[in-house]
């Protein structure tokens, strides 16, 4: 089977980061209360009103053409998963086209918030498996301080701003995407979502005044629907391909919340040393956070090296999936080391 595997990766951060003692000044909570409850205490923030998600999925972009040696001409499909578009047209996925000048691809933007990389990464796949593209860009990047409510403590200690990309391409050595799951449950919409904006409740004095346009969620509920369904489609990939916890180079979760990932990777039988793990230094950045742990964790990852990917996101909509790393990564070890250490 023609096989569509990541070729490689890219990743943008902002600069400015928005830290625990920082929100404390903002917000009624502390440095204790959110670390205890979330494993954050910094997240990156976009703070430059000029620059949204097609700046950051434009960067991620470019050091993936730099990587590969690629030019942008190449590139046939762009697909950004995102929940906050630079605006609803033109869809974010022709700026990034344009500001890469990736002249020969058409491309898509695809909305199923955290669980978005994922299903843009199988979406993509299956381009690649048609044998119709030979390269093919998914991206996840989200602003989400741009629908972020910094006076709701509930949520603002939660989400920051980042973009993180792979190119895809064909593989005759029977690595990359193996097999994927996926489900949507719109019954729950509520307990996670943004009223304003759309059709239903365009912007006026009226929404602005509510509140409409920040996110809201069910903290609660939510917890409990993300711990299910990221088990539950991790467990499935991994009885249909017949892999355990021992098999896993890693387990790449969606970094949502810490004692999320804790309960995930016990209830699928992956130890703790296997699960890549940086929203201490991100936050949630929902498209974003998985394509930025296969950034973080390059360096490490080996052809062959096998690889179950799990997000759950509002909608509700999660998944999971299962695939062989194609290339050898070590080489970009420098520079991951360098950043981390930055970071620390």
């Amino acid at each position: 089977m023609r096989r569509a595997a990541i070729t490689a990766v890219g990743r943008y951060l902002p600069e400015d980061r928005l830290t625990n003692a920082e929100l404390e000044k903002m917000v009624d909570t502390d440095d204790e209360w959110i670390r205890s409850r979330t494993g954050i205490r910094e997240r990156r923030i976009l703070r430059d009103p000029d620059k949204a998600t097609s700046y950051m999925a434009t960067e991620a972009s470019k050091q993936i053409l730099e990587k590969r040696g690629i030019s942008a001409d190449e590139i046939d499909a762009i697909i950004v998963a995102t929940v906050t578009p630079d605006m609803f047209f033109p869809a974010t996925a022709c700026l990034v086209q344009s500001n890469l000048g990736a002249k020969n691809a058409y491309g898509f933007d695809l909305s199923a918030a955290c669980s978005g990389f994922l299903f843009g990464l199988s979406t993509g796949a299956q381009f690649i498996e048609s044998g119709r593209h030979k390269k093919v860009l998914v991206i996840g990047a989200d602003k989400m301080s741009s629908v972020t409510n910094f006076k709701d403590r509930t949520t603002c200690i939660l989400f920051g701003d980042g973009g993180a990309a792979v190119l895809l391409e064909p593989d005759e050595a029977d690595n990359g995407l193996v097999d994927f799951y996926q489900r949507i449950d719109g019954d729950n919409w509520a307990a996670l979502s943004m009223l304003g904006g759309g059709s239903l409740n365009p912007p006026t004095h009226e929404t602005i005044d509510r509140g409409l346009h920040y996110l809201v969620q069910e903290g609660r509920s939510v917890f409990k629907y993300a711990v299910e369904g990221m088990t539950d489609a991790a467990a499935t990939i991994m009885e249909r391909n017949n892999l355990t916890g021992d098999d896993l180079k890693y387990f790449v979760p969606h970094q949502a919340n810490q004692r999320i990932i804790d309960v995930t990777a016990k209830r699928i039988g992956v130890g703790m040393e296997k699960v890549m793990m940086n929203i201490d230094r991100y936050g949630n950045t929902t498209a974003a956070t998985i394509p930025l742990c296969l950034a973080d964790w390059e360096h490490e990852l080996a052809p062959g090296d096998k690889l179950v990917l799990a997000a759950f996101g509002g909608g509700f909509t999660w998944g999971a999936t299962y695939l062989r790393w194609a290339y050898d990564g070590s080489k970009y070890a420098v520079n991951a080391e360098s950043e981390l250490a930055v970071a620390e």
